[in-house]
């Protein structure tokens, strides 16, 4: 593949990811629980068939490879899909996707506790600059009632960070197994807490058609082409692509269902990404010059 192909698939994975907040919105009943449950179930058929390609039929090789840290690695994104739904649900679409962001500074931190990676002092740096920008996005939330859907975004941010730095632990090369298991907890997570908490699964179909399709086409179809990109781009310029998700999704939503956030989201949002934004560049310059 070539590099231009590469930018290109990554760019089609963002976009797909932008449009989720829309489909969210066509939600109308289901609780986050069933959500996650069916948009799970919509996932599931997808990643199985994208590895029986990839491994001429044989849709559950590489599992045993991917051993404890993938299955850990699907804990965390059980985390990471089921805070973004309640997140999403809970305040708006700007504000999730901004503080989604936040996932490689906890990544980060993650790395150097467990894994005892250096962080570079430029990540620092861009760590506190970002932690500004969160607390410019989230003390709004102590007055406009939507700090839950801020802690969640935030704990989303933290599963994914989990994901990535449990498959850094082994070294895990093919991450799709571990996402195969992250739709399995995530199907299983979401019937067990939907009916412990008494709230139903059997949402109107249309529901249910709207979370299926997330999660077959938008989502899954996003990881599976930003998984072949990957294997063209430095892991900097894919963190750095993959912004384009979190520019493109309030605008999509405002351009069809005018919906919009408060300045204070825009401004911390803007200095938060602009924090990403530079801490990549700095990072995939050091991958070029190495």
């Amino acid at each position: 593949m070539k590099y231009g192909t590469g930018v290109a698939l990554v760019i089609v994975a963002g976009i797909l990811w932008s449009c989720q907040g829309l489909i969210f919105r066509q939600i109308e009943t289901a609780g986050t629980w069933a959500v996650l449950f069916w948009r799970s179930v919509g996932m599931l058929p997808v990643l199985l068939a994208y590895q029986a390609v990839r491994h001429q039929g044989r849709a559950f090789n590489g599992f045993a490879e991917t051993g404890f840290a993938g299955v850990l690695g699907g804990i965390g994104l059980v985390g990471a899909f089921g805070g973004a739904i309640y997140a999403i649900q809970a305040t708006t679409i700007a504000n999730a996707v901004f503080l989604f962001t936040a996932s490689p500074f906890i990544a980060a931190i993650l790395g150097l506790i467990l894994l005892r990676e250096r962080v570079r002092p430029e990540t620092w740096g861009a760590m506190v600059v970002g932690v500004i920008g969160i607390f410019v996005m989230v003390r709004e939330g102590l007055e406009t009632g939507a700090l839950a859907g801020n802690i969640a975004a935030l704990l989303s941010a933290l599963g994914f960070a989990t994901f990535t730095v449990t498959l850094r632990w082994r070294r895990v090369s093919d991450t799709m197994p571990s996402v195969i298991l992250g739709a399995v907890f995530s199907l299983v997570t979401g019937a067990v807490v939907a009916l412990a908490l008494g709230q139903p699964l059997a949402v109107p179909v249309s529901d249910a058609a709207w979370a299926m399709a997330m999660g077959a086409g938008t989502l899954t179809g996003g990881m599976i082409l930003y998984a072949m990109g990957s294997k063209v781009i430095p892991a900097a310029e894919m963190a750095l692509l993959s912004n384009i998700e979190v520019v493109l999704s309030p605008i999509i939503v405002w351009a069809f269902l005018g919906e919009t956030a408060s300045a204070n989201t825009f401004i911390g949002g803007a200095v938060l990404l602009c924090a990403v934004t530079v801490n990549g560049l700095i990072g995939a310059r050091r991958a070029a010059l190495a």
